[in-house]
């Protein structure tokens, strides 16, 4: 009897153990050590606090070239006969623009197309009715800007009949974009410092940056983009540039403390 009680007695002492063994390595694995949890937290991806603004910088300047689209327009009966005409009425513009002293290198062709008027003005025509209209423009570079009014002008005297797009910027905006740019910086961090203020936080350092690219790396605003045209005894009236606006944004993420 005492020989079997001792055997019960060992059993449940190991089965107790094991028991024990179980439940403390579920502890440990569910509950992690301090040193686990404070490595976790160092791990923790930077920048998880941020804030993302756009900075805008903007410089005035006076503009230095002008650039304008020039066209010839023509309809005839037949597409040899149109393409003909377009072609002898744009040669004379070329020339007249040449004359101008406007440099081979600055007249380039833009638009090129041959269209069949299939409609008049009573509707639909008869196949002997289709007319052909051919149009032809050139895209000009005028680097003397007191030379406008004249060179339009001479365009317009040689034939050409449609001229738009008279615009106006900078032959080489790499100095004041790179001033703009550092306005835009500046403009960024005042913002990002203000809203990090609310929030009751401080700007560490800046996790990304990217350009918000406009025309050719910013966007020029200014007088020229309403620019009109005025009818003068000469044709061309004055053409006054103004003063333009180059602006360039910058979006900034900075992370926040």
């Amino acid at each position: 009897m005492k020989s079997q009680k001792s055997s019960g007695t060992a059993i449940g002492l190991v089965t107790l153990m094991a028991l024990t063994l179980i439940v403390i390595s579920i502890v440990m694995t569910a509950t992690p050590a301090p040193a686990a949890q404070a490595s976790e937290q160092r791990l923790a991806p930077a920048g998880s606090h941020s804030v993302t603004v756009v900075g805008e910088g903007t410089v005035s300047i006076d503009p230095d070239i002008a650039t304008a689209n020039i066209g010839v327009e023509v309809m005839r009966p037949t597409v040899k006969e149109a393409s003909a005409a377009a072609q002898e009425v744009m040669d004379s513009v070329l020339k007249a623009l040449l004359a101008q002293e406007i440099e081979e290198a600055d007249i380039q062709t833009r638009h090129f197309s041959i269209y069949a008027e299939r409609f008049g003005p009573e509707g639909l025509l008869n196949e002997d009715e289709t007319r052909y209209r051919v149009s032809n423009t050139v895209y000009i570079t005028i680097r003397d800007l007191s030379s406008i009014g004249e060179v339009l002008d001479a365009a317009i005297d040689a034939g050409a009949n449609n001229v738009y797009g008279v615009d106006f910027s900078l032959a080489d905006p790499t100095s004041v974009e790179s001033e703009a740019r550092a306005q835009a910086v500046a403009d960024a961090r005042s913002k990002a410092d203000e809203l990090a203020d609310l929030i009751g936080v401080e700007v560490s350092s800046v996790t990304g940056i990217s350009e918000i690219i406009g025309q050719g790396g910013g966007f020029y605003g200014g007088n020229f983009a309403q620019m009109a045209i005025a009818e003068s005894a000469s044709g061309i009236g004055p053409i006054n540039p103004g003063e333009l606006m180059l602006t360039m944004q910058l979006q900034i993420t900075y992370e926040l403390r």
